[in-house]
């Protein structure tokens, strides 16, 4: 049982092997000799982490386009540094493609075909190109995260903006915030309050981009050293928190509950081996009867809080319940017609198709949801390798959590992170689709890199071969430093 399970996550894949029989990977190594000789490739990992930074630094800031532009050159710089890359791994040195790489290169081929046989080929392949940026995003990041002053720099960075964007929200909380649409129901006793947006313009965006923001400041007491770092991630947890309380997204407070769990478990999982043996068992169940207790008392005494919990139960008697509802019964018969490979990949297919299928008064620009997104753009074959893709990657993260843990090395807490945050993204995208805005989506792949950034190879001690599997970050630091 365990070797199959092995099988489906990829974990005992061989990519020496795969290398060796694929004809795309024949393509690396083309410019080689190029490589060796030009001054620019000698900086080529700060000329890519510089490009990352611009994207995350000014995703919140900028109109979209502006980050398209970020996207093609990042791509550009990837297909560039593939074609000149070394083809031999030094010892220890990670592995530039992971079975995560695999995934996402199989689902991507998917969205190719089902752009090939969407009904509205144009408006899918915009679509395409869009997925297509955000995946080399994700093969750039993948890559340069693979040094870990980077990866620590990028998740710096990140943090720093989104305290940033965070202290905005707070001091809309305070001094109000014209609503820029109808974001709550003008009959409910909510409609007075102010739902905070800061810079991105929507409150569920802003909620779904502060998920990250809380489990990576989080992990970032335990990861950074000093009391003045570890009081600023503290800062960090707070005012992110807070500002996402304010949001007033039901989504997000979902969100941020599962990620809020998970990293519970996770933390109790790393430090297990230290704890006495009346807490290795009851540290849990007291550590959620307290946040269920918690949660009772700040539904009693704070109405709107009880409110929008309330509207978890009322169904079709909530107006936005409604009208997601109205829009997930057309989105199943879209699904239903084209259950195989879907409409394309897009919210441009999307708005050609949907009004075809659309209640009336019910009109919509995503599914508002992320799995019946992926559902309708790429059918039930594009969702299964979807989950096949959820499911390596979380894979993967324990497997090298397990390994960062026995060594006690405190890139472990990095780990935690990005696997908290996926879990609280993909939650919120459970009843929303603002995981596919630029601000959100090079999120969720920077979470991704995270965890494909520790993949690593070594060699055989027989034959010098080299194998794929995971090594101790701390062997890979010590190469590279």
């Amino acid at each position: 049982m365990n070797s199959v399970w092995q099988q489906f996550t990829l974990s005992n894949l061989h990519l020496y092997q795969w290398r060796g029989a694929s004809y795309l990977y024949r393509l690396v190594g083309l410019l080689q000799s190029w490589h060796r000789d030009s001054l620019l490739m000698q900086y080529s990992e700060p000329i890519g982490a510089l490009l990352v930074a611009l994207v995350l630094a000014l995703a919140p800031f900028v109109p979209n386009a502006l980050i398209g532009v970020l996207l093609i050159a990042g791509a550009a710089f990837w297909v560039l540094l593939t074609l000149s890359d070394e083809t031999v791994y030094p010892k220890g040195l990670p592995l530039k493609v992971t079975p995560i790489h695999l995934l996402a290169l199989l689902y991507w081929s998917i969205a190719v075909v089902a752009t090939a046989l969407s009904p509205v080929k144009m408006a899918a392949a915009t679509g395409l190109v869009k997925l297509t940026l955000y995946l080399l995003l994700f093969a750039l990041m993948a890559r340069v995260l693979r040094t870990p002053r980077i990866r620590s720099g990028i998740i710096t960075l990140f943090l720093h903006v989104s305290l940033i964007v965070s202290v905005y929200g707070v001091r809309q909380s305070f001094f109000g915030a014209k609503a820029l649409a109808t974001w709550v129901d003008p009959e409910s006793p909510l409609s007075k309050s102010t739902r905070v947006y800061s810079y991105l313009g929507n409150p569920n965006l802003l909620a779904s981009y502060l998920l990250p923001a809380i489990a990576l400041s989080i992990v970032a007491v335990f990861a950074w050293r000093g009391w003045v770092p570890k009081a600023l991630a503290l800062t960090m947890v707070v005012v992110n928190s807070y500002c996402l309380f304010r949001t007033g997204s039901l989504g997000g407070w979902i969100g941020f509950g599962v990620l809020f769990v998970t990293l519970i478990i996770l933390l109790w999982y790393w430090w297990i081996n230290y704890l006495p043996p009346f807490w290795r068992t009851w540290l849990l169940p007291i550590v959620f009867g307290s946040m269920v207790g918690l949660l009772l008392v700040a539904i009693q005494l704070d109405e709107s809080i009880r409110l929008r919990v309330l509207r978890l139960f009322v169904g079709r008697g909530d107006s936005s319940n409604n009208f997601r509802m109205n829009v997930w019964a057309s989105v199943v018969e879209m699904i239903r017609d084209r259950p195989i490979l879907g409409i394309g990949p897009g919210n441009n297919a999307f708005n050609k198709v949907y009004p075809q299928y659309m209640r009336p008064r019910f009109s919509a620009l995503s599914a508002y949801s992320i799995f019946l997104e992926v559902l309708v753009e790429t059918g039930f074959i594009g969702f299964a390798c979807f989950l096949w893709l959820l499911v390596v990657t979380f894979n993967q993260g324990v497997q090298q959590l397990r390994r960062m843990r026995a060594l006690a090395n405190p890139d472990g807490f990095w780990l935690i992170g990005a696997i908290a945050a996926m879990t609280g993204i993909l939650s919120h995208g459970f009843v929303d689709t603002v995981w596919y805005r630029p601000e959100i989506n090079t999120l969720w792949w920077l979470m991704v890199a995270i965890i494909a950034s520790y993949y690593s190879v070594q060699p055989s001690a027989n034959n010098g071969q080299v194998f794929d599997s995971y090594v101790p970050a701390t062997q890979a630091d010590n190469e590279l430093n």
